[in-house]
This record gives structure tokens, C-alpha cells and sequence, in this order.
């Protein structure tokens, strides 16, 4: 889970990125970088860190041009290391740069022929810097003396039929323009939109709507699986379909968690499928109980994400909702913090209990997903400290007992709190007295209720089917040994005292 955008505009570009990037944060906490163009030169900054912490008022000033990328990052392959921090640069053909939210399934094969085929080098273990050859390789071949719409159209189609797994991309070629691309699955959300000035119309793409919303971009729509679209330096806006045969399968997990509520993700509203969550899980609560004898006193959320499904479901059980805790926005999310040692530490920082909403009560939890289950059974046992008779809970998802390998940071089954586990053995393990889970059929229609042209979403985090049709248990073998906590925490050691950060004035 990675946040891009790209914008080219009749003004400075430098601030417009920052801000889009401070609204996508969400996204990734790990690093975070900018590149601009002026005059065919390049000025990128980037590095480990917040965008607040990587960018300081003199870098700012250096980033100058009316064209550029940026990129938040949290490490879905490889390590946290700042050299594979993004927009990653190759100077040939032009110069370009990307950023790139996803992953690659077939990167391991992809370096290989770009090695010895292509005669490209690869110099980090990112599948980004795979993506970029691989099109810098494209476009080099179909190039002419300057780019072109049809040069970066065809480069992309030669990129569809290499490239598998989720890419959702900015790429900006010196001389040429921007260029946002996504994979013929959708699977990670791309969107574009415009503002209209008086000296004439910019145009952003960017991984949510969001960003277009806090720039006083409209928004056109979604880039639609397959699809590029181009954007020259001088604001003239070409798209066009380059993969064959797109199935339009997006990320239900964008849904349920990553996407920031006010977001609209392939023409669905995040907020109102969250809400729609809460229904639907309210209504398994009420099969349970058909004549409204729970003993539920009060329905309280686990912020943020929590709270969108909670409050429907509190109404549809009639059963007060309350804020029970209070949280500390100072503190990441701690699904996407490396190491699970740091992840258990951040949740006492992060959360504090309002004792007086769980004393002598039956109090029912909602949060949007369980994974780990290490953060979930630490909040339960603050409530019962907190002086909960009973504690209960609802997950506003499925059991996650699958590997995700589309670009979301998930570890090895293993360390699944649902991995070959009954809902009522996890109900025991993370401390509850009873568990609901959502059902994949509902959760889906959620969805689908938003956009009925969207009529399957990729589940596999939950229903272990895989859209690409190439994961096979060797290739999910490899990336638990990759994931699993032992690897990151070795990772985490190599990098401890790795704080540099990039910075280039290139000529073009």
C-alpha cells in the first residue's frame, strides 16, 4: 500500500505535491519523495520518513518546475531502506521517473530478463524499479527523437504484457509529460481529475480522490484497468486503453481499510460501503439474536476506521454507541508499522480507555479487520482492566487467513490469528466472549451496491482466490519466508542506522 500522484500545472508544483502527499499519508509512513522538472532538469528529494520529517523548507525550495511526481511509502517487498524509497529515476530513454503502488508477482523473472535480455541493471530488490526499467525498456524501443502520445502508448501495452500483479503508476518522462498507468485488474485505485485556471487547466492523478478534493481538482474518473493516460508538459491530456482483455476486479480491502473514508474509489463511496458494512453485520447480530435478546449495552468503536460500521450498527440493534477510546493522532497506524514488537509498544501510546463507557457494562467492539490479533486482544484487555462484564466483538470483515501479494504489506499466514483456526478458537485467543464476522458475500455487496458495473472484487485475503491466476503455494511459500516477522525484524537491524536521503539536480 503505496500512494502516488502526479501533476502538471501552470504553476509551481512543488507545494501542490506536499499537500497531496500529506492526504495520502495514510497510505505509507515508511518514506516519502518528490521529483520536479524545470527546464529538463530534475530535482528529486526523497527519503525515510513522514512527509513532514523527509521535506524541510530548504528542500522545498529547490524542488522547482510545473511538472512532477511524488510517492508515500511503506515497504511491501523488499526493506525500509531510504535507497528504495521513491520516485525511482533511469536516464534512459529521455529520463524518466515513476512511483508505484502494488506488486509485481512476477518480478523475481522480470529482473532476470532485464538483465539479459534487456542489458538493464537493477540495483535495489524493489519491484518498482523493475516496473520502470521494464517501461523505460518499452519506450526506448518504439522511441523517437522526443516523446509522444502513441510512444508512450505502445510502451505501455509492451509493459501490460510483461508485468503481472497490481501497478497503479505516475511516470514522468523529461521532455515529454506525465503518464498514469493501472493494471488490467484495477486492483490498486488510480484516479485523475482537472482545475481550470485563468492561464489554463491543470491536471493530477493521484491514488485517491482525495488529493484531487484538497487541491480544488474536479474529478474526471477513474484511470480504468488497462488504461493510460498522458498528460504533455504543455497540459494536453491523451488516454487510451492498453492492455487486452481488462477485468475490472479492484481490492475490496481498499474498502475496508486502507482508502480514506471520504474517498471515492472506482466510483464507490468508501464512507457509505463502510456504513453499509455496519448494516450488514448488524443484521448477522439480529440472526443471532431474532428476538433482540443480546445482552449488548453499548456498541464502541476502535478508532478510526472502526467507527463508520459501528454507528449503523449501534442503531439497527438500538443499543447505544459510544467513543470508549481516545486516540493519539500522533502515532501511526499500526497495521503498517514494521515489526511486531514496535506494534505492540505503539498501541498503549496510541489508544487510552474513557473507563467510565466500559465499567459494569456488555460492550460490544467493532473495528474494520482483525489480522495479527495482536493489537485487537490488547484493546480487549484494556477494556476488561477498564472493568467490562463482558466484552464481545465484530470484525467489519472476513477472517483474513490468506496472504495478500497485490501490494499490501500482509505477514505469513502463520501469524494469521484466523490461520487454521475456528472463529470461536480465535474468539478464545484474542480474549472475547464471542467474535462476529462479517461474510465475504456481504461485505462484496457492500460494494457492489455503490457500482453494480463492478461485479467482482479481489477477495483473496479472505477467500484465498487469486485474480492473476499465477500464485501458486511455492510462490506464497517464498513471500511468507520474506514476510514473516523474524525477516523484518533482521531487515530492521541491517537498515537501524540508515537515515540518508537522495538528492539530484539532473541534466537531461
Amino acid at each position: 500500500m503505496c500512494g502516488v500522484v502526479g501533476i502538471v500545472s501552470r504553476t509551481a508544483v512543488n507545494q501542490q505535491i506536499y499537500d497531496a502527499l500529506t492526504v495520502l499519508q495514510h497510505r505509507g509512513q515508511d518514506a516519502a519523495g518528490i521529483v520536479t522538472c524545470d527546464a529538463g532538469h530534475l530535482f528529486l528529494r526523497k527519503g525515510n520518513g513522514l512527509v513532514s520529517d523527509v521535506f524541510q523548507q530548504q528542500h522545498m525550495q529547490r524542488l522547482i518546475g510545473n511538472m512532477g511526481i511524488g510517492h508515500v511509502r511503506y515497504p511491501t517487498a523488499g526493506s525500509s531502506s531510504s535507497a528504495e524509497s521513491q520516485p525511482m529515476y533511469v536516464n534512459s530513454p529521455y529520463g524518466i521517473t515513476l512511483a508505484h503502488n502494488g506488486n509485481l508477482t512476477n518480478a523475481a523473472q522480470l529482473k532476470e530478463d532485464l538483465y539479459r535480455e534487456d542489458l538493464r541493471h537493477v540495483n535495489t530488490e524493489s519491484d518498482s524499479e523493475v516496473l520502470l526499467n521494464v517501461f523505460a525498456h518499452e519506450l526506448q524501443r518504439v522511441a523517437g527523437h522526443r516523446p509522444e502520445p502513441d510512444n508512450i502508448f505502445d510502451a505501455l501495452r509492451g509493459v501490460h504484457q510483461r508485468c503481472r500483479g497490481a501497478f497503479a503508476a505516475v511516470a514522468m518522462v523529461i521532455g515529454g509529460g506525465i503518464v498514469g498507468f493501472r493494471d488490467r485488474f484495477g486492483i490498486r485505485p488510480l484516479v485523475f481529475g482537472k482545475r481550470d485556471t485563468d492561464s489554463g487547466t491543470d491536471y493530477m492523478i493521484a491514488s485517491e480522490s482525495v488529493a484531487l478534493d484538497i487541491l480544488g481538482f474536479d474529478l474526471i474518473r477513474d484511470v480504468a484497468p488497462g488504461e493510460g493516460v498522458y498528460i504533455s508538459a504543455q497540459g494536453e491530456l491523451s488516454t487510451r486503453h492498453c492492455a487486452e482483455s481488462p477485468v475490472h476486479t479492484p481490492c475490496i480491502f481498499e474498502q475496508v481499510y486502507l482508502a480514506r473514508p471520504d474517498s471515492i474509489i472506482d466510483q464507490v463511496s468508501v464512507y457509505k460501503t463502510r456504513l453499509r458494512m455496519g448494516e450488514k453485520l448488524a443484521d448477522r447480530i439480529v440472526a443471532r439474536y431474532p428476538r433482540n435478546d443480546h445482552d449488548i449495552d453499548v456498541v464502541i468503536p476502535i478508532p478510526d476506521t472502526g467507527r463508520t460500521a459501528a454507528l449503523p450498527l449501534a442503531h439497527r440493534l438500538d443499543v447505544k454507541y459510544r467513543e470508549g477510546f481516545v486516540k493519539n493522532r500522533y502515532i501511526g497506524r499500526t497495521f503498517i508499522m514494521p515489526g511486531q514488537q514496535q506494534r505492540r509498544k505503539s498501541v498503549r501510546q496510541k489508544l487510552n480507555v474513557i473507563e467510565l463507557e466500559f465499567k459494569g457494562k456488555n460492550v460490544l467492539l467493532v473495528d474494520d479487520s482483525i489480522v495479527r490479533g495482536t493489537t485487537t486482544s490488547q484493546i480487549i484487555a484494556m477494556a476488561r482492566a477498564a472493568g467490562a462484564r463482558k466484552v464481545y466483538m465484530a470484525s467489519a470483515a472476513p477472517a483474513v487467513r490468506f496472504p495478500n501479494v497485490y501490494g499490501i504489506d500482509m505477514p505469513s499466514p502463520r501469524e494469521f490469528v484466523a490461520y487454521n483456526r475456528t472463529d470461536e478458537e480465535v474468539a478464545r485467543v484474542i480474549g472475547v466472549d464471542w467474535l462476529m464476522y462479517q461474510h465475504t458475500e456481504d461485505l462484496v455487496a457492500c460494494a457492489v451496491e455503490g457500482n453494480p458495473r463492478i461485479t467482482r472484487y479481489e477477495c483473496s485475503v479472505f477467500d484465498g482466490d487469486y485474480v492473476t491466476g499465477d500464485i501458486d503455494d511455492a510462490y506464497l511459500e517464498r513471500l511468507s519466508l520474506h514476510r514473516n516477522d523474524l525477516m523484518k525484524q533482521r531487515r530492521e537491524a541491517d537498515y537501524s542506522g540508515d537515515h540518508s536521503v537522495i538528492e539530484l539536480h539532473n541534466h537531461a
